[in-house]
C-alpha cells in the first residue's frame, strides 16, 4: 500500500512537471513573440526602432506590475485557477495580435498581454514548491526554467523564420498557434492543488504576506540575483546584434539572428543547476552560476566571432543555471503565508531588472563600447554574488530558529482527511 501511494505520488509531480515545462514554453514564447519581427513593425508602421520596441516593453511591464496582484488573487481562489485562466487569456490575446491594424492598440493588447500572462509566472514556483512538499524542487524548478529557456528560444526563432517570408502577421500567429498546443497540455496535465489552503480575498492578508516577504533578509539575495542577473542577460542580447553587424565583424543580420540558439545551453544548464542544488547546497551553485556568467562576458571581450559565440553559450548557461536555483530558493524559503507574495516580488525583480537594466545597460553600451559596458555588467554580478553570500550569512543564523518550527509546520502538513488524501491520487 504504501509502495503504491509513493507511485501515484511520483506521477502526480511528474504530471506537475511536464504541465509547468509547457506552461513555460508557452509563456516566454506569448511573451517575446514580436521581437524578432521588430524590423518588419517598424515598416509596416512607419515607426522607428525605439519606438516599435513598445512592442516588447510593454509585455514585460503589464507582467511586473501584476504580479502581485495575480498572486494575491491566486491565494483566494486557488493557484491552478488562477494559472490556467491566465494563460488562456494569454493565449487569446495573441491569437487576436496579427489582427489589428493600430500600432497604439497593438501596444495597449500586448500590455494586457502582459498582466495575464504574470498569473502563471508569478504563481508557478510557490505551486510547485507547495505542491512537491520541497522534495527534489530544486530538479523540478530546474525543469521549469528549461521551459522558460525553450521558449523563449523557439518562440524567437519561430517568429523571425515564418516572419521572413510571412511578414510580422504570420511570424506573431505562427508563436501564438505553438503557444496553443503547449497551453492546451498545460489545462490537461496541471494537476489539482492539493495542499493550498485558500484564504479570503482582502488587503490584509496581501500585505501582510508582502511585509513577511520584505522583512526576511535571505529573500533579497535571490531578488537581486533577478534583477541584476536579468538585467545583465538583457543587455548583452539587446546590444549583441548591434556588435556583430558593424566593423569588423559585419555579420549578417540573418546569422546574427541565429545567436538566439544560445538560449539551448540555458535549457540544459537550468535543469542540471536545479538538481546540483538538491545535491550540493544553493549557495554553492548559485555562486558558481554568476562566475560562469561573468566567465562568458570576459569571453565575449574578444574580437573573434568563434569566441563571442562560445562567450554568449557560456554566458547564458550561467545565467540560468543561476536564475534556476535563485528562483527555487524563494519558493522553499518563504514562509507560507509569504509565498505568494514573495515569489511575485521575484517576478517584480526579474522582470524590473530586465526593464531598468536593459535601458542602463544600453547607454553603457552608448557611451563606453563593449568593454565599459563588460565592466559594468560584471559590477552588477559581483553584487548580486555578495548578496547571495550575505543571504546564506543570515539563512545559517535563523536556522536555529527554523528548526524548531519544522515540527509544527509538518504535523499541519500532514494533517489532512481521508477524502482529500483521496482527492490528491486521483489528480
Amino acid at each position: 500500500m504504501l509502495l503504491n501511494f509513493g507511485r501515484v505520488d511520483q506521477a502526480r509531480t511528474n504530471r506537475i512537471r511536464i504541465a509547468l515545462l509547457l506552461g513555460a514554453l508557452a509563456l516566454f514564447a506569448l511573451l517575446y513573440a514580436p521581437q524578432p519581427v521588430l524590423p518588419q513593425f517598424a515598416e509596416a508602421f512607419a515607426l522607428a526602432p525605439g519606438t516599435v520596441a513598445l512592442l516588447v516593453s510593454a509585455a514585460t511591464l503589464g507582467l511586473a506590475v501584476a504580479a502581485i496582484p495575480l498572486g494575491a488573487l491566486a491565494e483566494a481562489v486557488g493557484r491552478r485557477r488562477v494559472m490556467i485562466g491566465a494563460l488562456l487569456v494569454a493565449e487569446v490575446l495573441g491569437l487576436l495580435l496579427p489582427w489589428i491594424p493600430v500600432f497604439p492598440v497593438l501596444v495597449v493588447v500586448r500590455l494586457l498581454q502582459g498582466i495575464a500572462i504574470a498569473g502563471l509566472a508569478a504563481v508557478a514556483t510557490a505551486y510547485l514548491a507547495e505542491e512537491t512538499g520541497g522534495k527534489n524542487l530544486g530538479a523540478a524548478m530546474g525543469l521549469y526554467v528549461a521551459g522558460t529557456t525553450i521558449g523563449g528560444m523557439t518562440g524567437r526563432l519561430l517568429g523571425g523564420v515564418v516572419g521572413d517570408f510571412a511578414g510580422w502577421q504570420g511570424g506573431v500567429l505562427a508563436v501564438a498557434l505553438l503557444a496553443a498546443v503547449c497551453t492546451a497540455f498545460f489545462v490537461v496535465l496541471l494537476p489539482a492543488e492539493c495542499n493550498h489552503q485558500r484564504k479570503p480575498l482582502s488587503l490584509g492578508p496581501l500585505f501582510g504576506g508582502l511585509r513577511a516577504a520584505l522583512r526576511d533578509p535571505v529573500l533579497y539575495g535571490p531578488y537581486l540575483v533577478a534583477a541584476l542577473g536579468m538585467g545583465s542577460f538583457v543587455t548583452v542580447y539587446n546590444v549583441l546584434g548591434f556588435r556583430l553587424t558593424a566593423p569588423p565583424l559585419l555579420v549578417p543580420p540573418a546569422l546574427a539572428a541565429l545567436l538566439f540558439l544560445a538560449y539551448a545551453a540555458g535549457t540544459v544548464t537550468s535543469t542540471l543547476a536545479g538538481r546540483a542544488a538538491d545535491h550540493y547546497g544553493r549557495t554553492r551553485v548559485l555562486l558558481t552560476g554568476l562566475a560562469v556568467t561573468a566567465l562568458g562576458l570576459l569571453l565575449m571581450l574578444s574580437d573573434g566571432l568563434v569566441m563571442i559565440v562560445l562567450g554568449l553559450v557560456v554566458f547564458t548557461g550561467g545565467f540560468f543555471a543561476a536564475h534556476s536555483v535563485a528562483s527555487g530558493w524563494v519558493g522553499v524559503r518563504a514562509s507560507a503565508q509569504a509565498r505568494s507574495q514573495a515569489s511575485a516580488l521575484y517576478q517584480l525583480a526579474y522582470y524590473g531588472g530586465s526593464s531598468v537594466g536593459g535601458v542602463v545597460g544600453g547607454a553603457a553600451y552608448g557611451s563606453w563600447g563593449w568593454s565599459g559596458m563588460t565592466a559594468l555588467l560584471c559590477c552588477w554580478l559581483a553584487a548580486a554574488a555578495v548578496a547571495v553570500w550575505i543571504a546564506q550569512i543570515r539563512s545559517r543564523r535563523s536556522r536555529t530558529a527554523g528548526a524548531r518550527r519544522a515540527p509544527a509546520v509538518a504535523a499541519a502538513a500532514s494533517a489532512g482527511s481521508t477524502a482529500e488524501r483521496g482527492r490528491c491520487r486521483s489528480s
